[in-house]
């Protein structure tokens, strides 16, 4: 007995004892955890629940030459509520309310439907409900004032989430070279352009701020205030002139949909500078409008065709190979080359001509004869030349992805015995509508060419950080006299040549027509691109521009019919519209036009009150005010100078007589 009752003893002993060491241990186990690796237990909780969100920074703007806005990065607003953090006294107050106000503000539910589903979240302890999404800033101030939110984040339970969203103010001018900034499915982001090509200075510095967890994917700030403030990018001032790129935008379209092309483009560049004052890139998208959608002036190579002819006259007038006196014969319009034959537009050819008159004409017989002539012997002296004048190469411009124009050479795999004649009238070459605008433009600019610029400057608020000067690729590309016979030949061509129908008595033009067969190898698949190059006024240039508008489908597919009249009407509008700021150099001369003006118009007001008067000719203000004096009601027709009248010269009128007059 007394040795079972030791036994028992001796376990309740052990029992004690081990429980005893166990609560020590655990004890220990607690105090280690607490004071010694409680920090870093404390650090993996706060992790699971605390985190530094980054807070992207704002976007620098874009900004054309004159100050408009061109791209902007707009704040927008998600606000979420929580309704459990407000006092009871403040969530009873104001619950009601802020119902009402929210009812009008998002009407998706009746106030007493908000009420009640914010009062069950409450009761819930759920504490992020989300309210509203990508508000502007107008609208989110407007949820700031309501009832309860106008308390505070933490009094009013107001959460404020806020990004910036890239918006471009003038719509589709000059999209594609401004480009775009686009973030993909898998959050990489795609840039294009001048968002692309300065995106470096475009984007800001990213701040951070404390956020803690609330529920799955839900994340909260803790404070108000932000760990690291973003800084927000530097702007960008472009070369841009938004009237001329308005211009230069709407003559491609009117053109683009009168002939039904596929697409085209436009530039229009200032000639000392180099700066792009306009670019207009449209394509047809399949609802048959046309939208900025490739950025043809920069990426698309093709044969210009006849443009290119300049390129040719320049080398061998340069290379002293000929002069624009010489004679060829154009053999009735066709010539062969190794049994390839070439043809002028013209079928029965232009007889025996010289080489400036071929030029006005666009003869293909001519200076394929005149390059082949001068160079068949050793044909890398012209294929060199080519490459003095910038070819097989890229102008080096700012914007990503230039392609480098293409020109065979001697010993390529595409040379063949009908390379240089092909060349010399702009096939079997590969060359942008911007690589062509330059070449033309050092014929404007007296021979000096000038790199293409598309930013003027780079700055922080007021501040200039970097700025953009013109840039000189060749200060002298052929020698002064032949500058001047190619400035001459160039502005026949308006006169008398291919483009004589885009003359106007108001300013002067010098350029080329080309009209060039596209994906010629097939003959099925065969189309034209019709083009327009040169610079105005012919003395003096200030701008130059080229014009190219793929596959014409209606009405006609001639250079002089398709793209010249979009290079006239940009001129025009331009010289007419934009206001001079031509220093008046001695006013008591007068202008001799505006004597002869105001001596016809006299003589319209002193003539005899009982016969129509002729106003054919006038501006339609000062036709309109000789006829209303006279007592007649007229009515306009058109913009202008009167066209046409439908009262007779001559013919006896009535007071209160109606006349109408078109104007054109």
């Amino acid at each position: 007995m007394g040795l079972a009752k030791k036994t028992e003893n001796n376990r309740i002993y052990f029992v004690f004892f081990g429980m005893l060491a166990i609560g020590i241990a655990i004890f220990l186990k607690m105090s280690i955890i607490q004071f010694k690796e409680g920090e870093e237990w404390r650090s993996k909780a706060d992790s699971l629940t605390i985190k530094d969100e980054i807070i992207p920074a704002n976007r620098g703007n874009i900004y054309s030459a004159d100050g408009s806005l061109l791209a902007t990065s707009i704040p927008k607003y998600t606000v979420y509520f929580d309704p459990y953090s407000p006092s009871n006294e403040h969530f009873e107050q104001n619950i009601r309310g802020f119902s009402d106000s929210l009812a009008k503000f998002i009407p998706k539910k009746s106030a007493g439907e908000y009420e009640a589903y914010f009062r069950k979240a409450r009761s819930n302890k759920k504490r992020y409900i989300h309210i509203a999404t990508k508000l502007s800033y107008t609208q989110y101030m407007k949820l700031k004032s309501f009832p309860l939110f106008n308390l505070g984040k933490y009094k009013g339970g107001m959460i404020v989430n806020q990004v910036h969203v890239r918006e471009y103010p003038m719509g589709m001018i000059a999209n594609r070279t401004i480009g775009y900034e686009r973030v993909n499915d898998d959050k990489t982001i795609t840039r294009k352009g001048i968002e692309a090509a300065f995106t470096d200075y475009l984007t800001g510095k990213e701040g951070k701020r404390k956020v803690q967890k609330m529920s799955k994917n839900l994340w909260k700030p803790i404070h108000d205030e932000n760990e690291i403030d973003p800084q927000d990018g530097y702007d960008i001032t472009t070369t841009i002139d938004v009237y001329i790129q308005d211009i230069a935008h709407h003559a491609l379209l009117s053109s683009l949909e009168y002939y039904e092309a596929d697409h085209g483009t436009v530039v229009v560049m200032e000639t000392n500078t180099g700066q792009v004052k306009a670019i207009s890139n449209l394509g047809k998208i399949d609802d048959g409008s046309y939208r900025e959608t490739v950025n043809y002036a920069v990426l698309e190579r093709h044969d210009p065709g006849s443009t290119f002819k300049l390129a040719s006259y320049m080398a061998l007038l340069d290379d002293g190979k000929a002069d624009t006196a010489t004679i060829y014969d154009t053999h009735g319009g066709i010539v062969t080359f190794s049994g390839r034959q070439v043809r002028d537009s013209n079928r029965r050819g232009y007889g025996k001509i010289s080489l400036g008159r071929a030029f006005e004409v666009s003869s293909n017989t001519v200076v394929t004869q005149a390059v082949n002539q001068a160079y068949k012997d050793n044909p890398k002296d012209f294929t060199d030349k080519m490459k003095d004048f910038g070819f097989n190469a890229t102008l080096g411009l700012d914007l990503k992805g230039e392609p480098k124009s293409y020109i065979p050479v001697p010993g390529d795999r595409n040379w063949s015995k009908i390379a240089l004649p092909w060349m010399a009238y702009g096939y079997g070459i590969l060359v942008t509508p911007l690589q062509t605008l330059t070449l033309y433009n050092s014929i404007a600019n007296d021979g000096e060419m000038v790199k293409p610029q598309f930013v003027k400057e780079i700055r922080d608020v007021n501040h200039v950080i970097k700025t953009f000067d013109k840039e000189v690729i060749n200060p002298q590309i052929v020698k002064p006299k032949v500058v001047k016979e190619m400035q001459a030949i160039m502005k026949n061509v308006v006169l008398r040549g291919t483009g004589k129908g885009l003359q106007s008595k108001d300013f002067s033009m010098a350029g080329k027509t080309g009209t060039a067969q596209m994906n010629y190898g097939n003959r099925g698949g065969m189309y034209y691109a019709s083009s327009f190059v040169g610079y105005f006024p012919a003395d003096n240039p200030k701008y130059s521009c080229i014009v190219v508008i793929h596959r014409p489908t209606k009405h006609s597919y001639y250079g002089g019919d398709v793209a010249g009249p979009v290079f006239k009407r940009i001129a025009q509008k331009i010289f007419t519209d934009v206001p001079s700021l031509k220093e008046i150099k001695n006013i008591e001369t007068p202008s001799q036009a505006a004597v002869k003006s105001y001596k016809k118009y006299y003589a319209n007001v002193k003539h005899s009150g009982s016969a129509m008067p002729n106003v054919v000719g006038l501006p339609a203000m000062d036709a309109v005010a000789i006829l209303e004096n006279l007592g007649l009601k007229v009515q306009i027709i058109g913009f202008g100078k009167v066209n046409k009248q439908s009262v007779p010269n001559g013919e006896k009128i009535t007071k209160q007589q109606t006349i109408t007059l078109e104007l054109s």
